[in-house]
């Protein structure tokens, strides 16, 4: 019998999920389909429970029901617990509904993994104290960075972020105009939601070296005027999220599954050029 599982959003059309998890399946052998559900805004647990009724096993969460299905867990997965945020679910016998996240996982094994730049005694920043950093926070600083510094429009907002996350690592904290004063970062991760509306973060040339890479966390958007900026200051080493969307994607595959899907062949097929 074949196994269902979706991914969940609004809106959700764009969604790469599951042109990504029926190649996983194929490569991997496992029955399973994998579809899109628009859920209204409004309507996420009742969404979610008659996926679970029909017969539905798991679930990926993205934009805006992290936070909800944190909520509706009756078992959260310790990533998730401290991101305090889910972007997968499985159902279990009893009517157990278990969360996690593999936001960051996905975001630091793209980076060390597919694209060869260790984090360990590097210096990181962090544009943006919304959903996508605090999702990554800790798995990048499990990866043992000299520091990280969260650079944000409102300093109080990222001072809270680090304040929550201090414990985990050398943790920092800025607002946007105070970047004029840091400089030569190893590796600069846009995390705000700028690029999505063809904007720019305010973020000084200073804070690129000629060896820095620069990650922008949405994907599929080519050149965004963040990725531009850094190529113009002379970055080398340019990426968008396409890595980390499949890398996090194969995490919940294994967590849902038990068999891990190589990475290579599927993050090949779906990278826009950056141009």
């Amino acid at each position: 019998m074949t196994d269902r599982y979706a991914v969940i959003g609004n809106p959700i059309a764009h969604s790469k999920s599951p042109l990504i998890h029926t190649r996983f399946a194929r490569n991997t052998g496992q029955d399973l389909d994998y579809g899109l559900i628009e859920a209204p805004l409004d309507g996420f647990v009742g969404t979610v429970r008659a996926f679970r009724d029909s017969g539905g096993r798991g679930m990926n969460i993205t934009t805006p029901f992290k936070l909800q299905a944190l909520e509706m867990a009756t078992e959260q997965g310790e990533r998730a617990r401290i991101a305090g945020a889910a972007n997968a679910m499985k159902f279990e016998d009893g009517g157990r509904i278990v969360v996690d996240n593999f936001d960051g996982l996905g975001l630091a094994n793209d980076i060390e993994v597919n694209l060869g730049v260790a984090l360990r005694g590097r210096r990181v920043l962090m544009l943006g104290a919304g959903g996508a950093a605090r999702g990554a926070l800790v798995e990048l600083l499990a990866r043992g960075p000299a520091e990280l510094l969260i650079a944000n429009r409102t300093r109080a907002t990222a001072q809270d972020l680090a304040d929550q996350f201090a414990s985990h690592g050398p943790l920092r904290a800025c607002s946007y105009s105070e970047l004029a004063h840091e400089t030569g970062f190893d590796i600069v991760l846009n995390g705000t939601s700028a690029s999505m509306t063809g904007a720019l973060p305010a973020l000084p040339a200073s804070a690129f070296t000629a060896t820095t890479l620069a990650y922008e966390m949405v994907y599929g958007r080519g050149l965004t005027p963040f990725l531009r900026l850094a190529q113009g200051g002379g970055v080398p080493r340019l990426a968008d999220g396409v890595g980390m969307l499949v890398e996090q994607a194969a995490e919940a595959f294994f967590w849902w599954r038990g068999v891990r899907p190589d990475t290579r062949a599927v993050i090949d097929e779906i990278t826009v050029p950056l141009v």
